[in-house]
């Protein structure tokens, strides 16, 4: 059971004292990448975001971190960021987000929590995940796991999704709701999903 804990420091400071580091990608340009993007309108909570299978990989007890690329972590970086809203369009505070997804290979790690970690939205129901772009194995697309939960609130479990994929049409699970929108910039790709729970 995850503790529903918050970190002294705060996701921002830590993001700005972690974000590209690993990669070892120069620090000019940050600001776009990390960035909080503009709230969604009222229009993009119509309909709760699909739940999906959990799949064969999930592991509890995941560290609390924004950032899951470690020092050497090879592959390219994925900023994903977004709010947490309720079916009536309120941002939520305190929402869990367990993310995990295959390296760059396509494997995933069974037996530690490698690309495997859990946070919290802000006070304004907005969360980030540095990472790295998930690689592709047989019978999937590419795509990352997520669990979101409320405090108090009902658990969604589901799976994103990038566009332009070539396996996406052929993938049984494939949504076109859950598609990240994605964008490149010289330092990462850049991603933004918001989720809508019930």
């Amino acid at each position: 059971m995850i503790n529903w804990r918050r970190d002294s420091c705060g996701r921002r400071d830590l993001l700005r004292a972690t974000l590209l580091a690993p990669i070892g990608v120069a620090s000019a340009g940050l600001g776009s990448a990390w960035a909080q993007p503009a709230a969604p309108a009222a229009l993009a909570c119509a309909g709760a975001s699909p739940a999906e299978t959990e799949g064969p990989y999930f592991k509890p007890q995941s560290p609390e971190r924004t950032t899951l690329i470690e020092p050497g972590m090879a592959g390219t970086k994925l900023i994903l960021t977004g709010y947490v809203l309720s079916a009536a369009c309120k941002l939520i505070a305190g929402t869990l987000l367990d993310f995990w997804h295959a390296d760059e290979h396509g494997a995933y790690d069974n037996a530690g929590y490698r690309l495997r970690g859990h946070q919290f939205t802000d006070e304004q129901g907005h969360y980030v995940l540095e990472t790295i772009l998930p690689g592709v194995y047989t019978g999937r697309t590419r795509h990352i796991h997520v669990k979101v939960q409320p405090q108090g609130g009902r658990l969604l479990t589901t799976q994103l999704y990038f566009p332009d994929e070539p396996r996406n049409t052929r993938d049984s699970l494939f949504q076109p709701k859950l598609l990240i929108a994605l964008r490149s910039d010289p330092m990462a790709k850049l991603g933004r999903f918001d989720f809508v729970v019930a």
